[in-house]
């Protein structure tokens, strides 16, 4: 199965970087294409972690880089009106999701990608997801779990000690201590933008 991520910002943020590296290392360098990176970019400005990584990233979008005619494509969107079911690995071999799944609020640029693909499109329940906690969640479907007897947590609440905490505003899947799953570094990073918008009130 291959994920297939349309990246629609300019950029590589950390926490954007962070969840990417995490969707390698659930997937596989192999079966994760990002596209649609802006047309200047090279290899240098790729993070470094990503290129360590093995990477597979193209200009291209995905109306480019796939024969459309051909590929079996699902577009997961939040307004869709079917939710993913482990039958659906028989019926696709593309998972495409919009490299913004995890705005706050949503923006829904999702809607773009399904006017340019018009290809079938599944949805993940009806709360927000970080993209990686999207790719998480279809892999775990298609490899057999269905969407209810995955283990979600709705907004966590990060806490770094008794004073101080933030509250995450999307769905997460759950590991077997029953903590959401982040991707690695992502405590770290939260913690450092908590601390910098505070230190901007001042």
């Amino acid at each position: 199965m291959k994920y297939i991520i349309e990246h629609m910002e300019q950029g590589f943020t950390e926490w954007v970087t962070l969840e990417y590296c995490q969707i390698i290392r659930d997937v596989g360098k192999d079966n994760l294409i990002l596209t649609s990176l802006p047309g200047q970019i090279k290899e240098d400005d790729i993070p470094l972690c990503l290129r360590e990584m093995g990477l597979n990233w193209t200009t291209k979008d995905t109306t480019e880089f796939l024969d459309l005619n051909t590929a079996k494509l699902c577009l997961l969107d939040p307004r869709a009106e079917i939710d993913l079911q482990p039958a659906d690995k028989l019926k696709f071999d593309y998972f495409v999701f919009g490299g913004i799944l995890g705005d706050h609020p949503p923006r829904d640029r999702t809607s773009e990608l399904k006017h340019k693909l018009g290809c079938e499109t599944r949805r993940l329940g009806h709360l927000q997801m970080t993209t990686d906690t999207a790719v998480r969640t279809t892999k775990l479907i298609v490899e057999g779990t269905k969407f209810e007897d995955i283990k979600f947590i709705d907004y966590p609440e990060i806490r770094y000690n008794i004073h101080e905490a933030t509250e995450m505003p999307f769905r997460y899947v759950l590991n077997d201590q029953n903590e959401p799953i982040l991707p690695e570094g992502m405590l770290n990073l939260i913690k450092k933008d908590s601390e910098k918008t505070l230190d901007d009130f001042f």
